[in-house]
């Protein structure tokens, strides 16, 4: 089978994302090693108590009816942060926006959010569109951390969203497997179960 990747080049995550349309993510993900699947998640959802949602969700109904989000960079600001910011409150995170790291020459880039405690870790990139060439770009990052084997978590998590549309996915790091959510939740109307979601993943323990 004809390789996708040349080894003697250096790839950022976005040259992922930009690949031809005709390149799975199964096809770039196996020249690392790892397998994909796509199936519907289990995904932990937080029991907790989010205090602040209630102005959350007001905050997200008056910026998508005020502020124009024709572009990527609008809907970050108005809709992807302010979920995430919330998200490292509840769950005694750091969050970090382009966040840069390189592990190799072909795994490294810049991580459109990245959300860290004690005990878990998230990634998430926010796309403009095309969420299926956005998981491509999401699972190399997710093998870029375990490849870095920084962290003891057996199942490292993610999602791509466009602001309004969000996908989860996951890897399972002793089977190497990366799977893809085959549900997508929608902002407003799933926003609570997005919220818990994302949380309930910051507050697994090792």
């Amino acid at each position: 089978m004809r390789k996708i990747l040349n080894p003697d080049l250096s790839y950022t995550f976005r040259d992922y994302f930009l690949m031809s349309s005709n390149i799975l993510t199964q096809d770039i993900i196996a020249e690392f090693g790892y397998g994909f699947e796509e199936k519907k998640l289990s995904l932990p959802r937080s029991q907790s108590e989010l205090q602040h949602f209630a102005a959350l969700q007001d905050r997200i109904f008056r910026t998508k009816k005020t502020l124009g989000l024709s572009n990527e960079s609008a809907r970050r600001e108005g809709l992807v942060a302010p979920i995430l910011l919330d998200t490292a409150f509840y769950s005694n995170s750091f969050a970090r926006i382009e966040y840069q790291i390189e592990v190799t020459p072909q795994l490294k880039g810049i991580l459109d959010y990245y959300l860290r405690n004690e005990t878990a870790l998230l990634v998430v990139e926010a796309k403009d569109s095309d969420l299926r060439r956005g998981f491509t770009q999401l699972a190399v990052e997710l093998i870029a951390f375990d490849v870095a084997n920084e962290t003891e978590q057996s199942v490292l998590y993610g999602a791509v969203t466009t602001g309004e549309e969000w996908r989860f996915g996951k890897l399972e790091r002793q089977s190497k497997i990366v799977t893809q959510d085959e549900n997508f939740y929608f902002v407003p109307q799933d926003l609570e179960e997005i919220s818990r979601i994302l949380v309930g993943i910051m507050e697994q323990k090792i």
